[in-house]
């Protein structure tokens, strides 16, 4: 008789399955928008933490609401000179980027 743990798989089983192995496009594809996503919730978390709206983050570092919430929500592409002026005029912190 199988127990519940044998059908368990894991993440990255499944991530191969949904989307490919590692290297190929669909996962390629699949992992740099997730990268984006999780850099939109970074900001609205660190936002949300300093009890400022999308329009005040906005005014601090010279773009729009529209713009942070487009971010926030992933529907838009983020150059990275407004990145680090959301990081460092908005949110007053220092952006660190590592290349893996």
């Amino acid at each position: 008789m199988k127990t519940q743990n044998e059908n368990l798989k894991s993440f990255t089983s499944h991530l191969d399955e949904q989307y490919g192995v590692k290297g190929t496009l669909e996962r390629e594809n699949y992992e740099e928008e997730f990268e984006t996503f999780k850099l939109g919730v970074m900001i609205q978390e660190l936002r949300k933490a300093q009890g400022l709206t999308q329009g005040q983050l906005a005014e601090k570092c010279g773009t729009t609401k529209t713009y942070i919430s487009r971010i926030e929500n992933d529907a838009s592409d983020i150059r990275l000179s407004t990145l680090m002026r959301i990081i460092h005029d908005g949110l007053g912190k220092h952006l660190k980027l590592n290349v893996v």
